[in-house]
């Protein structure tokens, strides 16, 4: 069955489609005798005019409306309906000759309702447009387009402000905001013909519903309007009650646009808890009054609008929680270590379905290394996010204690065991050093990294593929490649490279192709900007529904240039630390920071001498000279220092107090040779 069309659905030769909704009803009656041009007594329709009764065997819920003559003891019908059977007993020949001419058919009223099946088919369509709705708004324009001008004139609907969401208890009073107001447009009448230009008011006369009536509304505990909304069956607005509370729901002199009679029904739109709203629907004056059954088609309409706008609430909320999830699950921002840039890109599979199990992370390590991480855990549930979520904490719980990539993967895989048995995903684990220009890469069942060289090669890195994490038993092996300064590392997920039309390598050989040929516009010298290439990539895609989300991390190695670094053996002994202050001194002179002198020797005399006391093995030292001084001290101890407070008896522990109080930051990270002591100091202090 098709839906009843309204007024602007049905545009009319020589009307304005563009007529805005939401006027104020006019309260002016036609003259008598005012007929429109094809409804004069005596004159028979042009052909192919829609007047005419359809002709056996059509499917009346498709017909156009039959024009007749009815008194005004019949129930309104809406416009679209089934035509009436015309009994023998009442004279079909003479009602079908009025329907031929239009006779008796008086201008801007509708075809009534004459039978209870006309109101269960309106109801039946009306309901359904409602229910096409997915969000707060889409379910209140069908209600008004449902409803206007099939069922009423104009409507008003008025909805809690704020909406409560599921079983939450609304606190504060009860206030009604004005949500959405519909009307007929003034240029044609309910049966979508033309209003002659006897029949249209003056252009004064066209003011805006919203522009009479009051936006908030609060419901006042014990009023008339109070009673009206908790009683939530619908009323006529000239009842006792109704006529009390429409003051207090349309504000000062808003009840003037209400026309007198039963041609105004007040209904309350209860949800599942509470009444969360409520409509208003007019008549005109020169229309049809509404008849007691209308009370009922109200309720049919208020009680699914209601519902559907407690679901939509419902499903925004879970959108909402899902959005916050995701977001908290990714990271914010991308870090700036040194020697690396970062981009990024993440894509949802749907609109409707913005939670994955897809993500990435850059995290930064001792030595201005950078941990680059991208992932995929099984599904696309919030199951999967939160998985998701504990595997990206446990990773970067992990990269702080500085563990080769193959180790990070193997301790992954214990922890998707402990989350489950059916917790399963992949995962690429690189560690890029800035100083040596290499990259360590260990794969968990991954799609392998493809990098972008300098002059326009790109290349599917040789990775051994691993098992996915969570399969258990599996041993994890890592690869160390060159990474020249100016290159680009691409991690991506499945996403990317899979879909039902292409298998994964078919989509990495594209992927490989497509970077290629995004290098060759920006010439063999200079690689393509991050964030233009990361679109690039993701314009592969297509048009189309996407098979899965999409996780994409970029890196381009700058490094750092040999001349920023030194590096230098010192024996376990006595006089380690004199010379090492004498080389960090000549350092500072050659980079021009004399002025840090002080500081840098003080600092670096405390941490050798403590690597010293307890090393068997030489000791490295190394200056890294960024946009902070920073330096490393290695030895062969895996022990990490303490800080603490030294006694005034003590003889020594004052070290890393020192270190603590002058330096920016400083750490020391386990290694599986030893361990690093580092502190970072402000360049030009």
């Amino acid at each position: 069955m098709t839906e009843q069309p309204t007024s602007f659905e049905r545009p009319q030769t020589g009307a304005d489609p563009a007529d805005p909704r939401g006027a104020l009803l006019r309260a002016s009656t036609p003259p008598p005798g005012a007929l429109p041009a094809q409804a004069r007594a005596g004159e028979t329709p042009a052909p192919g005019s829609d007047m005419t009764t359809p002709p056996p065997g059509s499917d009346p819920e498709h017909s156009q409306p039959t024009v007749a003559a009815e008194p005004d003891t019949h129930r309104p019908r809406p416009v679209s309906e089934l035509p009436d059977v015309i009994p023998a007993q009442t004279g079909g020949d003479s009602a079908s000759s009025e329907r031929r001419t239009g006779q008796g058919v008086q201008p801007g009223r509708p075809t009534p309702m004459r039978r209870d099946g006309d109101r269960l088919r309106f109801v039946g369509a009306a309901t359904r447009r409602i229910a096409r709705g997915i969000d707060l708004d889409e379910i209140v324009m069908g209600l008004c387009r449902a409803t206007v001008p099939t069922f009423s004139d104009a409507i008003l609907v008025y909805l809690r402000d704020p909406l409560p969401v599921g079983d939450e208890r609304p606190t504060g009073p009860l206030v009604l905001r004005l949500r959405r107001t519909d009307r007929i447009p003034e240029e044609r009448d309910t049966e979508g013909g033309f209003v002659s230009p006897a029949l249209q008011p003056e252009p004064t006369e066209l003011t805006e519903l919203s522009a009479v009536t009051a936006e908030l509304c609060e419901v006042r505990a014990g009023g008339a309007l109070a009673e009206v909304l908790r009683g939530v069956r619908p009323v006529f607005t000239d009842s006792p009650a109704a006529r009390a509370a429409l003051p207090e729901l349309l504000g000062e002199g808003g009840e003037l646009i209400v026309p007198a009679g039963q041609r105004a029904i007040l209904a309350p739109l209860r949800g599942r808890r509470r009444v969360i709203g409520a409509a208003l629907f007019l008549r005109r004056p020169e229309r049809i009054a509404f008849e007691p059954d209308d009370l009922l088609v109200a309720a049919q309409l208020a009680t699914h609008s209601a519902l559907g706008i407690d679901k939509a609430v419902l499903y925004g909320r879970e959108a909402y929680i899902a959005d916050e999830l995701q977001r908290t699950m990714l990271p914010e921002t991308l870090p700036r270590p040194t020697g690396v840039r970062l981009a990024s890109r993440y894509l949802p599979a749907a609109e409707t379905a913005r939670v994955g199990g897809d993500w990435y992370d850059a995290i930064p390590l001792p030595g201005s290394r950078v941990a680059l991480v991208v992932g995929d855990v099984m599904g696309h549930s919030m199951t999967s996010a939160a998985i998701m979520g504990q595997l990206r904490t446990t990773a970067q719980t992990l990269a702080g204690l500085d563990l080769p990539p193959q180790e990070v993967l193997h301790h992954l895989d214990e922890q998707a065991q402990r989350l489950g048995t059916d917790r399963m995903a992949t995962c690429l684990y690189a560690v890029y050093d800035p100083v040596s220009h290499r990259i360590t890469i260990a794969n968990a069942g991954h799609p392998p990294p493809v990098l972008l060289h300098l002059g326009g090669r790109a290349e599917v890195l040789r990775v051994p593929p691993g098992a996915p994490i969570g399969v258990g038993g599996v041993d994890f092996e890592a690869v160390e490649l060159d990474a020249p300064a100016g290159a680009t590392l691409l991690l991506y997920t499945d996403g990317l490279v899979e879909s039902r039309l292409r298998d994964v390598w078919t989509g990495i050989e594209q992927l490989r192709e497509k970077l290629a040929a995004t290098a060759q516009l920006t010439g063999p010298d200079h690689p393509p900007p991050l964030e233009a290439l990361c679109d690039e990539v993701l314009d592969m895609l297509g048009p189309g529904d996407r098979d899965d989300d999409i996780a994409l991390l970029a890196a381009r190695f700058d490094g750092i240039a040999p001349s920023d670094v030194a590096y230098w053996f010192l024996e376990p002994e006595d006089a380690a630390p004199g010379r090492a202050r004498r080389l960090a001194r000549r350092a500072l002179s050659r980079w021009g920071m004399e002025e840090m002198s002080d500081s840098v020797e003080l600092l670096v005399s405390e941490v050798v001498t403590n690597a010293v006391r307890y090393a068997s093995r030489p000791v490295t030292l190394r200056l890294l000279r960024t946009d902070v001084l920073r330096c490393e001290v290695g030895d062969d101890v895996p022990q990490l220092p303490r800080l603490r407070q030294a006694r005034a008896t003590d003889e020594g522990g004052r070290g890393l107090y020192l270190v603590n109080r002058l330096a920016r930051r400083w750490g020391a990270t386990r290694l599986s040779t030893g361990k690093v002591v580092w502190f970072e100091l402000n360049r030009g202090g």
